[in-house]
Formats: structure tokens, sequence, C-alpha cells
């Protein structure tokens, strides 16, 4: 019989560290609360931030989602369209 090939799990364009795929789904959620829910108060901004983390499968951070109330509560709302 011939020997086996070695084999190497790493990929060859680089590999991504782990969690990689739950910060992109942070990262969304909190680019679109940012939008639809700044200059409101801190603990709406924060449930919402908490409802949609859970919606993608991401278990919230309480102090992560906090801190991001915060800045996004503190924007100034977007004008509506005309």
């Amino acid at each position: 019989m011939e020997p086996l090939a070695s084999v190497s799990f790493a990929t060859s364009g680089g590999s991504r560290p782990a969690g990689w795929q739950a910060q992109v789904r942070i990262d969304y959620v909190i680019n679109k609360v940012a939008q639809t829910h700044r200059g409101q108060s801190e603990d709406a901004v924060a449930q919402a931030i908490h409802d949609q983390l859970r919606a993608v499968g991401v278990v919230p951070n309480g102090r992560q989602i906090a801190q991001y109330a915060t800045a996004i509560s503190a924007l100034p709302q977007i004008p509506p369209n005309k």
C-alpha cells in the first residue's frame, strides 16, 4: 500500500480567528440599530440590540450592549425623508 498523504486543515488563503462569524453578526446588528434607534433612550437601544443579536444567534454580552447603547443613544436622530 502507498503511504497516506498528510492532512492539513489550514486554508491556502489564510485563516480566520475563532468567532469571526459572531463578530460579523454583531457588527451587522449594531449598524442596523444605529440607523433605526439613534437618539432614543439607552434602555430602548439596549433592548433592540439584545433582541436582534438573539435573532441572529449571538448570545449578547451585557457589558458590550451597554457600551453600544450609550454611544447609539448619544447620536442625533436622522431627520425623516421628505
